[in-house]
């Protein structure tokens, strides 16, 4: 049986892993908890969505505001 003064080691919302650390990241209007890795790859794919949309923007040539 675990001690109950140990503390636990919080677990990363994307992956379920447990980690030393948590990175706060924002998804969208939502933040998370997550692992370093999980949000390095949370922050590449929003930066991939966001310079798809304005490439597909430029085609269509949308001039107005997001």
């Amino acid at each position: 049986m675990p001690c109950a003064t140990m503390a636990r080691m919080p677990v990363c919302k994307e992956c379920d892993s447990e980690v030393e650390t948590l990175k706060t990241v924002k998804v969208g209007a939502k933040k998370k908890k997550v692992c370093e890795s999980c949000a390095d790859r949370m922050e590449e794919e929003q930066t991939i969505l966001e310079e798809s949309e304005g490439a597909i923007q430029q085609m269509m040539g949308f001039k107005g505001k997001r």
